[in-house]
């Protein structure tokens, strides 16, 4: 197998979708209509004037032309004048005062849909129309993900740029509909651009390079991604599956290449773990996939494989060991007895059913279905699942035993059980009440020690 270097150099450019191709040649005629600031103006007065000229354009042709001209003003910008560029479309582009305060008292005299109407057209700001015709450029799409994932990094040290964050987020949270995603199968006959993507992109279990992501495609897997027409070849976010009998409590077996099958999954598999999901394109950040992304990756799994019965996960619990810490320590000696131990070396036995286990996996049941004044419970993992409509069905003692793991949750991982029949009850249930729907298991464990039967 040849080493990633020498594979990324054969890797050929990704062709060009046919919106991309058709803006590009609108662009390129539409460019005799406009007159486009100097080039010897510096870059951030140039960045600026044509985002003032883009937005006072009227034509479609001249438009692409001066947004493909921002384009490529922006991206030659170093990093000081990005960040000024980014503060001048925050605080320029806003509603017009006088017009909204005119909309807002016309409907306080008369509340109809007429004047709600008006008071909605008067709130946009026109910067939402600036980065509609940003993104009518070929590649705007990708040009506007990027800017804002450049812009994330600044939102707390620079409160006056979330403007600009939130109307991105609103026009992704269009452009992205589940409505325009396609969903893909991957496997190793996938374009090996696409592969190289799944490496880089993989943040719950590192893929240690070509032969690890092989094993992941192998028959006793699955992974499958989201991809949008506006970024060819680019997976937005991605799933991997294992098919096994019976509920996996530890992932490690799960990524062992010892792990191979010697027989068709599709013959014993009665279970479909997903053991990891990844978000792809970090300037889409609360843009949600996932949950349509596993219920249709269940669909998908169950028609081609009619045998599985069970679609669960094998989830991290990230947020588990920093509230430990948090807690006092006169809290309660169950407290008191997790927060000393751990600091051994030795303290990690792999029985389960060790005094310190015990105390742990109470611990955590406390932590996962702790509501939080009916808003379900602080850890993100827990909340995106319990959200779907899973349930909360096994809680694992040395889950995974990966450094990252043991850092963040003492190894413990988490089983949520995606049952197709009860689904929408519980997404109903967790986000009107933040009510967390779990296992007789998970109830036993939440009983106190001293009250639970010999």
């Amino acid at each position: 197998m040849a080493p990633l270097s020498d594979l990324t150099l054969a890797t050929p450019t990704p062709r060009r979708s046919w919106v991309e191709r058709l803006w590009s040649s609108i662009a390129d005629r539409g460019g005799r209509f406009v007159k486009l600031p100097a080039s010897g103006a510096s870059p951030f007065s140039r960045a600026t004037q044509l985002a003032d000229a883009l937005l006072s354009q009227r034509g479609e042709a001249s438009g692409a032309a001066v947004a493909r001209e921002l384009l490529s003003a922006i991206e030659a910008l170093d990093e000081a004048d990005q960040a000024r560029f980014h503060l001048y479309l925050a605080e320029n582009f806003a509603p017009p005062a006088a017009a909204l305060r005119r909309a807002a008292e016309a409907y306080v005299q008369d509340s109809s849909p007429e004047t709600a109407m008006q008071i909605f057209a008067a709130a946009e700001p026109p910067r939402q129309e600036l980065l509609r015709r940003m993104n009518m450029a070929p590649g705007g799409t990708a040009a506007l993900v990027a800017l804002r994932q450049t812009l994330l990094p600044r939102l707390r040290a620079q409160p006056a740029l979330k403007p600009l964050d939130a109307d991105l987020k609103h026009l992704f949270a269009s452009w992205f509909n589940r409505g325009f995603l396609e969903l893909r199968r991957i496997d190793w006959q996938t374009p090996a651009a696409t592969l190289e993507k799944l490496i880089t992109y993989e943040a719950v279990h590192e893929i240690a390079g070509w032969e690890d992501l092989r094993r992941r495609l192998a028959p006793d897997r699955r992974c499958f991604a989201f991809f949008h027409r506006a970024l060819p070849g680019e997976p937005l976010i991605f799933v991997e599956v294992a098919l096994t009998k019976g509920l996996a409590g530890a992932v490690q077996p799960l990524l062992s290449p010892a792990g191979e099958p010697k027989q068709s999954a599709k013959i014993e598999a009665d279970t479909a773990i997903f053991y990891s999901i990844s978000n792809c394109q970090e300037g889409l950040k609360g843009i949600s996939f996932g949950n349509f992304l596993i219920k249709q990756v269940v669909e998908e799994l169950k028609s081609e494989l009619p045998g599985l019965s069970v679609f669960s996960t094998l989830s991290p619990i990230p947020g588990f060991r920093a509230w430990l810490e948090r807690q006092s320590a006169d809290d309660s000696e169950l407290v008191r007895h997790a927060k000393a131990d751990p600091d051994d070396p030795d303290w990690h036995n792999p029985a389960s059913d060790t005094p310190l286990a015990s105390t742990l996996i109470h611990l955590c049941a406390e932590y996962l279905t702790n509501a939080r004044n009916g808003k379900g419970p602080s850890d993100p993992v827990a909340r995106f699942h319990l959200g779907n409509g899973a349930r909360l069905e096994r809680i694992n003692w040395m889950g995974n035993t990966a450094p990252r793991g043991m850092t963040e949750s003492f190894g413990l991982m988490v089983n949520y059980l995606y049952d197709r029949d009860s689904i929408e009850e519980n997404h109903e249930a967790f986000m009107r009440h933040g009510a967390v729907a779990r296992s007789r298991a998970i109830d036993a464990i939440l009983t106190p020690p001293r009250k639970r039967r010999a």
